[in-house]
């Protein structure tokens, strides 16, 4: 099982490129799914908190296949909302992203904070994710 990764930092546009990198870095090469939840989730914190807000980003490597990505900020009650973004929105497609990449994903309110949290698949240090829509049916595999 892989040790934790726990970052601390900033929300700021330079912070999700920052995150992208420290990701790639201790999964060993390339995660793709991986990375773009968690850049969908920080995006999420500057959209709607503003930047410089503090953030904890966790990725957490169980043993039963499955990564654990956290984002944690300070505001319990800016809840993400899935929606469906009509073809002329410039915004509103992240969760959905992550709601087709990720195995499940969810949302943990506690005294002060809130931890948006998705599950993707692992093996053998590839993070695997899936890809499900009417018209297009694939494995992502990133290593």
């Amino acid at each position: 099982m892989r040790q934790p990764l726990i970052l601390e930092l900033l929300a700021a546009p330079q912070a999700v490129a920052e995150v992208r990198r420290a990701l790639r870095a201790h999964m060993g090469g390339p995660c793709a799914d991986l990375q773009l939840c968690a850049s969908e989730l920080i995006t999420n914190v500057i959209r709607h908190l503003g930047e410089g807000v503090p953030v904890t980003v966790r990725l957490l490597c169980a043993a039963r296949g499955r990564a654990r990505l956290e984002v944690a900020d300070p505001d319990p009650r800016a809840l993400p909302v899935l929606c469906a973004a009509a073809d002329e929105d410039e915004a509103g497609r992240g969760l959905a992203l992550l709601d087709a990449l990720a195995l499940r994903w969810g949302v943990e309110q506690g005294r002060g904070v809130k931890t948006v949290w998705c599950e993707l698949p692992v093996d053998d240090g590839a993070v695997h994710g899936r890809v499900d829509s009417p018209r297009l049916s694939v494995d992502v595999i990133a290593r």
